[in-house]
């Protein structure tokens, strides 16, 4: 069975035996489907799991009034989705499937149970936090700074990146479930100029998207056309001190 969750957190530090049949033992304590397009988790309900993504995408997302929707992040095998969220008392945003996936649900008492027995994986999931953290700032800068091809191709490249980290992908190719309404709602771009630009990145050969496949024949110079500087996503295992001694 793939785990994606263990395979991103030794990007940080290599777990030990008892770590990883731990994550296993929570996340198949509880575990829920939901089809493509279903809510997870509404804005307005009082939160009482931490989702763990196992299989398929999910999104965080807002509303206004009128209808409108923006994308706030994207949730890949293997994420978690807000380890701190037992504070709230309600939601303040969404959590829906793009696809359709499967999520095992954490309760506080497992969640504690974890954090006070093994301390590695404290310190990974406070890593995965982190890193999240830089994802949200690194999309503000490309909302607020980058052109259209730039912004298209940093989404691109993150998305495949982190894929790649969960052992989700296969050589220089991704499963790519996004419709361009939802790659518009991410980027601030109308489905006309989502269209355009997709279009132009596939005529300079830096993609190549076919039957919800995303393939980049050469990432080096899609990063190149996205000012992208992986640093942010730090995945060359800064928790190496903390590596279980097992062979």
């Amino acid at each position: 069975m793939r785990r994606p969750l263990i395979r991103k957190l030794e990007k940080f530090t290599r777990l030990s035996q008892a770590d990883k049949e731990m994550l296993v033992r929570i996340a198949a304590q509880r575990v829920r489907r939901f089809a493509a397009r279903e809510d997870i988790i509404h804005e307005g309900e009082k939160p009482e799991f931490i989702n763990l993504v196992n299989e398929g995408w999910a999104c965080r997302y807002k509303t206004l009034e009128d209808g409108r929707r923006q994308i706030i992040a994207f949730f890949l095998p293997g994420d978690l989705c807000d380890l701190n969220v037992f504070i709230l008392k309600e939601m303040d945003h969404s959590i829906g499937a793009i696809t359709p996936v499967a999520v095992s649900e954490i309760s506080r008492a497992a969640f504690d149970e974890m954090m006070i027995g093994h301390p590695r994986i404290t310190q990974a999931l406070w890593w995965e936090s982190l890193v999240a953290a830089a994802i949200q700032r690194e999309w503000t800068v490309n909302l607020g700074q980058r052109d259209a091809l730039e912004r298209m191709a940093h989404l691109l490249c993150e998305l495949f990146i982190r894929l790649e980290a969960a052992g989700c992908t296969s050589d220089s190719s991704c499963e790519f479930p996004l419709t361009q309404t939802e790659l518009g709602e991410t980027l601030g771009m109308s489905t006309v100029h989502v269209n355009r630009t997709l279009q132009e990145l596939r005529a300079s050969n830096l993609i190549v998207l076919k039957d919800r496949t995303l393939t980049i024949p050469n990432l080096q110079a899609l990063q190149d056309v996205a000012l992208f500087n992986p640093n942010y996503l730090h995945l060359d295992r800064e928790g190496r001190h903390l590596d279980a001694n097992e062979e």
